[in-house]
Order: structure tokens, then C-alpha cells, then sequence
């Protein structure tokens, strides 16, 4: 079992940033990669970013070049560090804990965290 919840979302700015927060929990939590995904309003959840064992970051061509991702291995946090933030990146996001991690991201998906929502005004 994997516990899983985020923090972080908020009301910004477009050009504005903010920072998202995973903490997992739970018996497994070194055996998985995490990861986030974002459903905005009458869209298809949408993976969006992970992270490899090696810390090395799997990006959307949506977010490549404006998300960061990270993890903090001391507490089991995962970040998202989201700049340049526009109007369309508007959504719920997801953290979750797959057995994979790279384009495919959702396929492998075994938890999820209840989501925080995230709102850019333009």
C-alpha cells in the first residue's frame, strides 16, 4: 500500500509560479516511480511529468523547458516547480506512483493522490 497526497495548488497569475508537492507513504514507497498528471475541465487526465531512479526528469511536450521535477529522498517528497505558468495549464493535479516511468506514464499507474487544483488567471 502507498499513501499519496499533494499540496501546493493555488490561484496565480499567468507568467506566475508555483511549486507542487507529493508526499508518499506506505510499506512500498521505494518501489515505484512518481509522477504528475493534470485533468483540466471535459479533458483526458494528462500525464505530464516523472521521475527516473537516476533523477533524471521525464517532461510533456506541453511543460518541457517550464516544470521541474525532484525529489527529496529524505522525506519521500516529490516536487513540481511550474514557471512561465499560462492560462492552459489550469487543472487538477495528480501525483502518482507507477511502475514506470517515461510517454507511456499512465499505463502503469497502481496509486493516486486525491489531487490539488491548480487555476492561472490570464
Amino acid at each position: 500500500q502507498l499513501q499519496l497526497v499533494e499540496s501546493g495548488g493555488d490561484l496565480v497569475q499567468s507568467g506566475g509560479s508555483l511549486r507542487l508537492s507529493c508526499a508518499a507513504s506506505g510499506p512500498s514507497v521505494n518501489d515505484y516511480y512518481i509522477g504528475w498528471f493534470r485533468q483540466a475541465p471535459g479533458k483526458e487526465r494528462e500525464g505530464v511529468s516523472c521521475i527516473g531512479t537516476d533523477g533524471s526528469g521525464y517532461y510533456s511536450d506541453s511543460v518541457k523547458g517550464r516544470f521541474t521535477i525532484s525529489t527529496r529522498h529524505a522525506n519521500h517528497t516529490t516536487y513540481l516547480q511550474m514557471n512561465s505558468l499560462k492560462s492552459e495549464d489550469t487543472a487538477v493535479y495528480y501525483c502518482a506512483a507507477s511502475e514506470y516511468c517515461g510517454p507511456r506514464l499512465s499505463l502503469a499507474v497502481d496509486y493516486w493522490g486525491p489531487g490539488t487544483q491548480v487555476t492561472v488567471s490570464s
